[in-house]
């Protein structure tokens, strides 16, 4: 791992710090603390969607046009704006304007950073370079959630307004981190097409990107949609599972990233990718079986927890065996010099699926818990029916880099020999 690398992921690390500090306590902050109400604080996280949607399709041209440092370290100037700023708002207008620039900022650090990623690693190296990203980000989540939730103080607001404070020291650290890293040029690749103008019109011509979009849609919104709405209202209200048992759950599915994701890594990088993204909806269609039996199946109270708490482990296995796929396979996809306009593209499509999916998934599991589950069951059979369709859309060293690898050595090379690939579709 190279020194960018290495400063790379230190961001990430500290970025996802930063956020688990406040997004767990975003809505008690906005209704409760300063007095704004429900409605309120209801609108405020939709504005995080909407915000995103809105900056995210000009994001990806900016990338290719300017770089993705420059785009990322103006994206964490705005967010460290942002987030001062709701540490300090106390009326609606002020709190929505501040969770705007917030929303903003953080869904253009995502493609900004996958960018210099994959401006960072070789075929051979970036589904080790996501995995790291990925487990990084998990782990900054969880502790700074942990440390976070012992600082706030319902009864005083300026707690609040320190977690905030600490969010925008986090992203004002990382601008002065990334500010250091010295990007190489991105990688030239044989006989890739190379970008005219960097049209949206050209990326909706790739079907095996748009078939990834469908299908990464159906991925964020059958598990990461659900996790802090549908899974868990059907968990309080299907199952009986208390507060403390819920947090359990959280904690079990970061818990599995966290011990999963490089013992998996190896096996993964192995297989197929469209292969490895079909289990994916295998695991996943258990673990909703699994979530049905919690809230359904009648048994002593003991058994519903640990079934909701296997439910949320069993995502989070799922969860590790993409962090080194997906998103490698998106920037493997993108002709030279796209990979910004494509990774901005494909975070577009989650934070539609992750607007969409409490929206349809929250009311649904609350009060047809037999639909939701049956629903969210057949998408995971969904996951497995387009994986195994994408991979009649690949090349064979998209769909298994480590092929490109064995060919060197079958010609008598070595493992750290450039490989010619191909990455149109």
């Amino acid at each position: 791992m190279g020194a960018a690398m290495r400063r790379i992921h230190v961001g990430n690390a500290l970025s996802a710090f930063g956020l688990g500090f406040t997004v767990p306590f975003l809505y008690v902050y906005v209704a409760q603390v300063r007095g704004l109400g429900s409605m309120t604080a209801g609108i405020v996280l939709a504005v995080f969607a909407v915000a995103a949607l809105v900056v995210l399709p000009f994001a990806g041209r900016a990338i290719v046009r300017r770089g993705p440092r420059p785009v990322l370290l103006a994206a964490l100037v705005t967010a460290a704006f942002g987030a001062m700023s709701l540490g300090l708002a106390n009326s609606a207008t002020t709190v929505l304007l501040s969770a705007a620039a917030l929303g903003a900022g953080q869904a253009v650090m995502q493609p900004a950073l996958a960018t210099m990623i994959v401006d960072c690693s070789s075929a051979e190296t970036r589904s080790r370079a996501f995995a790291t990203q990925f487990f990084l980000q998990n782990l900054g989540l969880g502790i700074g959630g942990l440390i976070g939730g012992h600082i706030v103080d319902t009864s005083r607001a300026s707690s609040f307004t320190l977690l905030f404070a600490i969010e925008a020291a986090m992203f004002l650290l990382l601008v002065m981190i990334m500010s250091t890293v010295r990007m190489p040029h991105a990688p030239k690749v044989v006989g890739a097409p190379q970008a005219k103008g960097g049209s949206w019109k050209q990326l909706l011509g790739n079907r095996a990107m748009v078939q990834l979009s469908v299908l990464g849609f159906v991925l964020f919104f059958a598990c990461y949609g659900q996790f802090e709405s549908g899974l868990s209202a059907y968990g309080v209200e299907a199952a009986g599972i208390s507060t403390s048992a819920l947090g359990t759950a959280m904690a079990a599915n970061t818990a599995m990233i966290v011990v999963a994701q490089f013992a998996v890594l190896k096996f993964v990088e192995r297989r197929k990718r469209s292969r490895v993204i079909a289990a994916v909806g295998l695991i996943w269609a258990v673990a909703w079986l699994t979530a049905g039996y919690a809230g359904l199946g009648h048994g002593s109270q003991t058994m519903a927890t640990a079934a909701f708490v296997s439910t949320y482990a069993l995502f989070g296995l799922g969860e590790a065996m993409l962090s080194p796929t997906v998103a490698p396979l998106v920037a493997d996809l993108a002709p030279t010099g796209m990979a910004g306009q494509y990774n901005s593209a494909f975070a577009l499509v989650k934070q539609l699926a992750l607007a969409v999916g409490p929206a349809v998934g929250g009311p649904m599991a609350a009060s047809l818990h037999g639909p939701y589950i049956v629903t969210f069951l057949l998408f995971s059979l969904g996951i497995t029916f387009l994986a195994v369709r994408l991979g009649r859309q690949l090349t064979p060293v998209q769909n298994q880099p480590s092929l490109a690898r064995s060919r060197v050595v079958a010609q008598g090379g070595t493992p750290t020999e450039p490989v010619p690939v191909s990455t149109g579709s």
